[in-house]
């Protein structure tokens, strides 16, 4: 069963939404809150939470339930990833298939800006893939 999620309205109850989707490896779970949370927010919500775990079940969320609807919410969401604290950290210690699912989704994103009008450009994604050492 899903979990239900409602918009956490600070880091304390952001980490304990969190807590429970990454207990439960709920993706679905995972991509509502995504899409709740503005994702500017993003970095303050993590606070010094950001975790291996954690940033794969939102790369993984955002893939399957996000990207196909909206990826300039997916955009959004990984350019502040990147400005949470614990970042480069959690960016290290990512394995080479780990790796690969975050340029999966960078790969769906670039394809997606090919077809579409978007909120970002094809430069705007290079330099963030730079970012995330893709």
């Amino acid at each position: 069963e899903k979990l239900h999620v409602s918009e956490p309205s600070n880091a304390y109850d952001f980490g304990q939404i969190i807590n429970a989707v990454n207990t439960n490896k709920d993706k679905a779970a995972c991509a509502d809150l995504l899409t709740m949370i503005d994702p500017k927010k993003l970095p303050v919500l993590l606070s010094n939470k950001l975790e291996g775990e954690i940033f794969l079940i939102f790369i993984q969320s955002l893939e399957c339930y996000i990207v196909g609807k909206d990826p300039g919410l997916v955009y959004q969401h990984l350019f502040y990833l990147s400005k949470a604290e614990r970042f480069k950290v959690v960016l290290a210690l990512l394995s080479k298939k780990e790796k690969d699912q975050v340029q999966q989704l960078f790969e769906v994103l670039s394809e997606t800006q090919k077809h579409q009008c978007s909120q970002y450009s094809a430069k705007d994604l290079e330099s963030l893939k730079q970012v995330y050492e893709l």
